[in-house]
């Protein structure tokens, strides 16, 4: 079993020839889709892309600021191909900003001084043959870095969040440990999700054990090692237990 955050990313890419535009397209979401979320509880988390051919950070910022005042939660596609999505992500106090393959040093310094959670998508870069997120200088300049896969068919088909955690640190010379906060209370972070991602107690029991016999082993071995057992909220649910 897995937890499933619905977000909504009804701001991608603006309809061709929408009458009005990209704002009048906006005005659509913000009046008529963004109510349906929350009296149908779908979701309280939304999402845009920031990026030239989708929407400009002047275009966005108003429908992001509505959200944020409805009560929703941000997170960003943000400088994935051009800058300009990081600075609303601190702007607007997003969770997260995802992507980051195109931050220069202002976009980092940036990043780096806000509450937003920097968000690596190695499976993205591998997928779409672009450089990786800056996360060496990110973690450097103080910045919490987080690691997602981003699977999807269009630009990132693996899925295999290990191995493309292993590559992202051999490239960007990330510490095992530094890698494997990224993928856990980092990444539960991100989501706001603050009962997860550390074996401590009073959070959820959720955890994998890989036979090994340092945590090391676990990314050397660059995803080609597999889970032993699998448990959430303290339960073993895989290899499924029947006693």
């Amino acid at each position: 079993p897995a937890d499933l955050i619905p977000t909504c990313l009804a701001a991608h890419i603006p309809p061709r020839d929408f009458p009005g535009g990209a704002s009048a397209y906006l005005d659509v979401l913000e009046q008529e889709l963004l109510p349906v979320l929350l009296r149908e509880n779908l979701s309280n988390r939304i999402d845009a892309f920031i990026e030239k051919g989708a929407f400009d950070p002047k275009t966005i910022l108003p429908y992001l600021k509505k959200a944020k005042e409805m009560g929703f939660q941000l997170t960003l596609h943000a400088d994935q191909f051009s800058t300009g999505g990081s600075e609303i992500a601190v702007a607007c106090e997003a969770l997260s900003a995802d992507h980051l393959e195109a931050s220069t040093e202002k976009e980092i310094q940036l990043l780096a001084g806000s509450s937003v959670i920097a968000m690596a998508l190695p499976g993205a870069s591998l997928g779409l043959g672009c450089a990786f997120a800056p996360a060496r200088k990110l973690l450097d300049a103080g910045g919490a870095v987080a690691i997602a896969s981003d699977h999807n068919p269009g630009s990132a088909p693996m899925g295999d969040l290990l191995t493309q955690a292993s590559i992202l640190g051999a490239f960007e010379k990330l510490s095992n440990a530094e890698i494997l906060a990224g993928i856990t209370f980092r990444a539960a972070a991100a989501l706001d999700k603050q009962d997860r991602g550390v074996l401590q107690k009073g959070f959820l029991g959720d955890f994998i054990i890989f036979s090994t016999t340092h945590y090391n082993e676990i990314l050397y071995h660059q995803g080609s090692l597999k889970p032993e057992s699998v448990w959430k909220n303290g339960k073993q649910v895989f290899p499924i237990n029947n006693q």
